[in-house]
């Protein structure tokens, strides 16, 4: 038989997760929840829970939209910073005065991207950054402007490019302002400068020749996304210098970083 007190008991912890799920709906109204996830993937939940402190997240915003949206920290617009310039209301910063993914992103909306406002492309780029910024890249930042993220997708394009360096040649194999690109029959990219590299090979494979240090050698700004050779093992994906190099190659120094000649 159930006690009169386990009775009470019950009915408390009904209400109060009632409460809490109202507050929480209040806050958030009509618009959907983040695909996927319920609030307590990010929000703080369970006991304690109060209508003032429900809204707080576990962890930071990198680290939480990290869980799910690998390489985006590295292979994306920097997020997690105090920006030295002041961003309109529109685009808000965190409680610590830092910009994050969701001062581009309204985490809870439901239209595609979840992009704040009405903006897009070069426009939306604008918005914060002034023309200038943009005029010193050597494609005058076409690219930037044109991808927020260096976001993985699903191709069928040919050859096993990794789905970054896919990313790239929307660009960089078109006909715009952005340096050409071509990737020959064997997997070759080819720079309009001449620079020429494989891309798409399996490192781990091709490492076991013993040409090739491991994976584990390799210094963190060298990616190697699906663990292939890829555009953004030699190149920033998002920097002010757009494309520059992980790494200065002054004798040869980025290429030693993966070839044990």
């Amino acid at each position: 038989m159930v006690s009169v007190s386990s009775k009470f008991a019950w009915l408390f912890g009904a209400v109060a997760l009632l409460s809490t799920s109202l507050y929480v709906s209040r806050v958030i109204g009509e618009r959907p929840f983040h695909p996927n996830l319920e609030c307590a993937g990010c929000h703080l939940a369970g006991q304690g829970t109060t209508a003032a402190n429900a809204s707080q997240l576990t962890s930071s915003q990198e680290a939480l939209c990290g869980q799910c949206h690998r390489g985006a920290l590295e292979l994306s617009h920097p997020s997690g910073f105090r920006p030295n310039r002041k961003l309109p209301a529109e685009y808000p910063l965190d409680w610590k005065g830092d910009m994050t993914c969701s001062s581009c992103h309204n985490i809870h909306d439901g239209k595609a991207g979840l992009i704040r406002g009405d903006k897009q492309g070069k426009q939306f780029c604008l918005t914060c950054h002034d023309a200038s910024f943009f005029s010193q890249m050597v494609d005058k930042g076409v690219s930037l402007q044109r991808f927020g993220h260096l976001a993985a997708r699903k191709s069928d394009m040919q050859r096993e490019l990794d789905t970054y360096s896919i990313k790239c040649m929307d660009c960089h194999q078109g006909s715009g302002e952005a340096p050409q690109v071509s990737v020959d029959a064997r997997g070759v990219i080819r720079h309009s400068g001449g620079i020429n590299h494989p891309v798409g090979s399996d490192y781990e494979k091709a490492s076991r020749s013993g040409l090739y240090k491991p994976v584990s050698q390799l210094r963190p700004g060298i990616h190697l996304p699906q663990g292939k050779v890829s555009c953004v093992s030699c190149h920033v994906g998002y920097s002010k210098k757009h494309g520059d190099l992980v790494m200065p190659n002054l004798r040869s120094a980025l290429c030693l970083e993966c070839h044990d000649l």
